[in-house]
């Protein structure tokens, strides 16, 4: 049975402010770690180049090990990085050519975490990833936003990441 929570990291920098984040997520809880930067997952087209990349083994294997994904990436422009909208557009290798795969992905829990300087957001970043978790079915837990700043997690982001993670405990 699973009941497993992955982790997947989204940023460009595998050590930046979003993996110290990561690093400090994992030291608490135990979570299947995917870091994308390590990845090589080709932008979604229609002529289906990108059929031998990494993107359906690691899908494939994060469905099949867990009951919960996590996205986690920083702020670049106000949205989320290009690694992830990259990870989520090619979503629709499943509905297309994978469509076994992608039904399971019906029920499975979606939350969403961002990393910036700043304690707070003051706009909709989470509807892309909440609409997506609609369409595809999911449970969607919510967004959290979390700040890293000079290479320290928060006080508050630390109290704020406790209280998420306890969601996920369903």
């Amino acid at each position: 049975m699973k009941n497993r929570c992955t982790l997947i990291q989204a940023s460009s920098r595998s050590n930046g402010d979003t993996g110290i984040f990561s690093n400090k997520l994992r030291q608490h809880f135990d979570v299947n770690f995917v870091d994308l930067n390590a990845l090589q997952i080709g932008q979604y087209d229609y002529e289906e180049k990108n059929r031998d990349d990494d993107f359906i083994p690691t899908i494939s294997n994060i469905i099949n090990i867990s009951d919960t994904i996590i996205l986690l990436t920083p702020i670049y422009w106000y949205t989320m990085s290009g690694l992830l909208k990259t990870f989520l557009d090619r979503f629709t290798d499943l509905l297309k050519n994978e469509i076994s795969t992608g039904r399971k992905l019906r029920g499975m829990n979606l939350g969403y975490m961002s990393v910036s300087n700043d304690e707070n957001l003051s706009y909709d970043f989470e509807m892309p990833v909440r609409m997506s978790a609609e369409y595809l079915g999911m449970k969607y837990l919510g967004h959290e936003h979390f700040s890293v700043n000079g290479g320290w997690v928060s006080e508050l982001s630390i109290e704020k990441l406790k209280k998420y993670m306890d969601k996920l405990t369903i």
